[in-house]
């Protein structure tokens, strides 16, 4: 897990928006879309069109990771945890 990971992670205990994420880590959008791509990848996190709709397949952050809201996945916890 990148240094990166590590910390977007830190802040995704709870529900987040993206905007809320955007102003918490001061990162550019191609940062924290890349970074948030990564994550979810790796299913340590999850996507939400709203906050309490899951996106389960065809999440596309390219394209709406700017709309969407994201939770830590268990496996991500506890990578994080472990670290």
């Amino acid at each position: 897990m990148s240094d990166d990971e590590f910390d977007l992670l830190d802040e995704l205990y709870f529900l987040q928006s993206y905007d809320h994420l955007k102003n918490e880590t001061g990162w550019d959008d191609h940062k924290l879309l890349s970074t948030l791509r990564q994550l979810f990848q790796k299913e340590y996190i999850k996507c939400y069109s709203a906050p309490d709709q899951e996106v389960f397949e065809g999440a596309d952050l390219d394209r709406d990771g700017f709309r969407y809201y994201y939770l830590a996945t268990k496996k991500g916890l506890l990578k994080h945890n472990a670290l």
